[in-house]
């Protein structure tokens, strides 16, 4: 490991118990910070409602650390914007917001049109997916940003269990994401989950990232966020244990490409050959390919965005 990346753990790695609630509460007054929190949402009616639910009583009821809780519905076919409108979120479908530009399937998507429906100074995006859901995911990784005028980006770490077995969640983390951050970014080999959903940065950084469409907005956040800030405006905070639904291994393999995608264009700022994955499934004349295209599109930065500039200047 890099000496810098050793400096680094031990100076921008903590716990969700280093920053007392009452400390990041005071640090809001004092800087007039707002928080948005972002739940992207696709067929998530089972869990989406608890989530909302306990970020309300717990950071808006009970202590104003939230100023707004905005889920976008990427198109859900279930009870997703029912429950979670019931629950007290803002429910914003995707395909409403920013209308000049056609939306396209993808959970990045989701995130970079969220910025032009939120108003807070610090966004926080959390998994609508998650179980046994705490509210330290969100004052934990928001802490520092308030109490650290220094930190731009904060991702949540955490211990990953793949049913009951400890520590085995995470496929795509240890098998694509982390061999490729070790080989080609050594400076971000501290984190320990890279890809996780729930992290929170600075309006004032997103608006300057290009967001990937699909599932490697997370790698490509943090790379980019590297070059942008730097690494010590990056951080991380443990903040327990995290579970949620576990996807299948082909759509994990989906995943896998998007994300090596994403990294082969900060590589080389190139074009892929084939944007495509094919994969095999038994059939009953045996193995039979399935093809699916790997996702070839990014956002620009919301700054360049002509309504975002509009919105901010109003």
């Amino acid at each position: 490991m890099l000496n810098e990346v050793e400096r680094w753990l031990s100076t921008r790695s903590w716990s969700v118990t280093d920053r007392p609630l009452h400390r990041i509460l005071a640090a809001k007054r004092s800087s007039g910070q707002s928080v948005s929190v972002v739940l992207p949402a696709l067929n998530e009616e089972e869990t989406v409602g608890e989530i909302v639910a306990a970020i309300r009583r717990d950071l808006m009821q009970q202590v104003p650390l939230v100023d707004e809780i905005v889920v976008v519905d990427s198109g859900s076919t279930d009870r997703t914007s029912e429950v979670a409108a019931a629950a007290g979120a803002t429910v914003v479908h995707r395909d409403e917001i920013l209308p000049r530009i056609p939306a396209v399937p993808g959970k990045g998507e989701v995130l970079w049109r969220s910025l032009l429906v939120t108003s807070g100074d610090i966004v926080c995006f959390i998994d609508a997916d998650l179980k046994e859901f705490s509210s330290d995911f969100v004052s934990g990784i928001v802490g520092p940003l308030l109490t650290d005028p220094g930190v731009d980006l904060v991702k949540a770490m955490y211990d990953r269990p793949l049913g009951s077995a400890a520590g085995q969640g995470g496929r795509v983390t240890e098998l694509m994401a982390r061999p490729l951050l070790n080989m080609h970014w050594p400076q971000l080999a501290g984190f320990v989950q890279p890809l996780g959903g729930e992290y929170a940065a600075r309006r004032s950084l997103l608006e300057q990232l290009p967001f990937p469409v699909g599932y490697g907005v997370e790698l490509g956040m943090l790379v980019d966020a590297l070059h942008l800030v730097g690494l010590d405006a990056l951080a991380q905070v443990d903040v327990g244990v995290r579970k949620h639904r576990h996807q299948d291994g082909q759509a994990l393999g989906r995943m896998s490409a998007a994300i090596y995608r994403t990294a082969q264009l900060r590589l080389a700022r190139g074009h892929m050959i084939r944007p495509s994955l094919t994969q095999f499934e038994r059939g009953e004349e045996g193995f039979e390919p399935r093809t699916y295209s790997v996702d070839t599109e990014e956002r620009p930065p919301m700054a360049e965005i002509e309504e975002y500039v509009e919105r901010k200047a109003a």
